[in-house]
């Protein structure tokens, strides 16, 4: 038996002392088989398993999660985890489950080669130990550390119990639990762009009339990105972007959009006037100027900056975790940033729902505008909402 510590001043690490970190990733370094249960996770520390896992050629791992099925998981952790967990059972190396009939906040990890368990570490590190970020820079951890045969079998077995089918289920077999959406900044301080609580933004709901429309969103899917050299996609309604610069070798913002209404929608009663504005609230709370323009009014945008729409739809897949900004689109070759249908069906919308209210409100220069409600988040939040 070993005490694993945390290296955090004033509890500085003293001679002869190893961290957890450490001991984890040492431990994993000489493991074929890898399991850990964990109250919870971070989406660095689940990067951090990733590559260790690929790194040291595990053949075999599980990855138990027993807090976020009752209490909700970050959105961004959630959508890692589904990929990892894909991957996982494609190459046939192992799983993420969740536990879902209890509060499972322990926090063991079981090492083994074979069928010989080995190694086994116990304590009140979750996986965020793998990697420091923000949130546990300065979180003290203590463990320990046992080689004892007696101990590590015990392990295993509860680990073994807690796998079972009465205990947990694959991530991806997890239904109906609280997904938390993660916070988009990209429209922080923008001019132009207020922002109210979202308290305050759902009261809208209450003022819905029965003037609604739905906007679908045309992308490419994963595999069709670089079909006619991507030019076919460049004039989807997130993938603008990617269009010839306006200018010789000056890349167009990754932000970007162009959201192009069909005739089955712009041709429908009371759909919004060509170049008449009015304000849209979205379900996040953002309240900015909007319109239609363009033949037939069929372009749907902000007023004053073309940015605007695309920061917040494009902020929020980012947000999710299913898309990183590009900096550069015309340095983005293989086409890393563009907006797939398999991001829009991860994250459960495709489509952004524009709802007249009857309230209006006054803009800058005094005048009167309908004020329209902007949804977009997947259809099971829509109807719980109803």
């Amino acid at each position: 038996m070993k005490t694993l510590y945390s290296n955090i001043l004033p509890m500085q690490l003293k001679e002869n002392h190893t961290t957890i970190i450490d001991c984890l990733t040492e431990q994993i370094g000489r493991s074929d088989c890898v399991e850990i249960a964990v109250g919870y996770i971070s989406k660095a520390a689940l990067e951090e398993l990733d590559a260790l896992v690929e790194k040291h050629g595990v053949s075999k791992i599980c990855l138990l999660i027993g807090m976020y099925y009752i209490e909700g998981m970050p959105e961004a952790s959630y959508h890692l985890a589904m990929d990892i967990n894909e991957r996982w059972r494609k190459k046939g190396i192992g799983e993420i489950r969740m536990i879902t009939k209890f509060k499972y906040h322990a926090k063991v990890y079981c090492f083994a080669n074979g069928d010989i368990v080995h190694s086994c570490v116990i304590g009140s590190a979750n996986l965020g130990v793998l990697k420091a970020d923000a949130n546990n820079r300065r979180q003290y951890e203590f463990a320990s550390y046992s080689d004892e045969p007696a101990i590590c079998l015990e392990v295993a077995e509860h680990i073994n119990e807690l796998k079972s089918d009465k205990c947990s289920v694959n991530i991806s077999n997890a239904k109906n639990f609280p997904i938390i959406r993660e916070i988009n900044t990209s429209l922080e301080n923008v001019e132009l762009v207020e922002q109210s609580p979202k308290k305050e933004a759902d009261l809208y709901e209450q003022y819905e009339t029965d003037i609604s429309f739905i906007l679908p969103i045309k992308v490419p899917s994963f595999d069709e990105r670089h079909m006619d050299d991507g030019k076919h996609f460049t004039k989807s309604n997130l993938n603008v972007c990617y269009a010839a610069p306006r200018s010789a070798r000056k890349a167009r913002d990754w932000f970007e959009t162009q959201m192009t209404v069909g005739a089955d929608v712009y041709k429908q009663p009371n759909y919004p006037e060509k170049k008449k504005p009015f304000f849209i609230i979205t379900d996040d709370g953002y309240f900015f100027k909007v319109h239609t323009t363009s033949d037939n009014n069929k372009q749907f945008s902000a007023v004053g900056d073309e940015l605007i729409l695309g920061r917040w739809i494009k902020g929020r897949l980012a947000a999710a975790g299913l898309v990183t900004p590009v900096n550069n689109t015309l340095e983005d070759t293989e086409r890393q940033g563009m907006i797939t249908k398999e991001m829009l069906e991860a994250y459960g919308c495709d489509e952004l729902v524009l709802t007249k209210t009857t309230k209006k409100a006054l803009d800058n220069e005094g005048n009167e505008l309908d004020v329209w409600r902007l949804l977009f988040m997947p259809k099971s939040r829509r109807e719980a909402r109803s």
